[in-house]
């Protein structure tokens, strides 16, 4: 059976998202424009958005955490 909701998956899934919402947030940052002119709202946005579907599909299993044999 799958080890959901344990503390290492809790750890694994929360690294995991971080990475995910912080390269979602350079990919919203354009380089030809000043960083006076970015729009912070869409990117703070964008990036929760990718963290929330970044732990829903840890709950499909994380090759980090080892599965316990029954």
């Amino acid at each position: 059976m799958k080890q959901i909701f344990t503390k290492k998956w809790a750890e694994c899934a929360c690294i995991r998202a971080i990475k995910t919402m912080a390269q979602t947030a350079v990919a919203m940052i354009p380089v030809a424009v000043s960083i006076t002119d970015v729009d912070w709202l869409t990117v703070a946005g964008t990036a929760c958005l990718a963290g929330i579907v970044s732990i829903l599909t840890s709950l499909a299993g994380l090759p980090e955490v080892e599965e316990s044999e029954d």
